[in-house]
């Protein structure tokens, strides 16, 4: 399996779609909305904010790793 390393985050609160490169080695726990400014932070049982509104989990989900 091949990880991915992009993903595109959709903002909860206005719908603003950004596809940005997920760090390889960490989890990303915010994240400023360009759209509107929001700070997402991951949902509850979530490692990150790339496996909450991301259409691609984190590279550690993603080889079957914890955060």
């Amino acid at each position: 399996m091949e990880i991915e390393f992009k993903s595109t985050i959709t903002c909860p609160e206005c719908g603003h779609k950004s596809t940005n490169s997920m760090p390889a080695d960490a989890c990303q726990y915010f994240y400023d909305c360009e759209g509107c400014r929001a700070v997402l932070k991951p949902m509850a049982g979530d490692c990150c904010v790339y496996c909450s509104f991301g259409d691609v989990k984190c590279p550690s989900i993603q080889e079957g790793r914890s955060c």
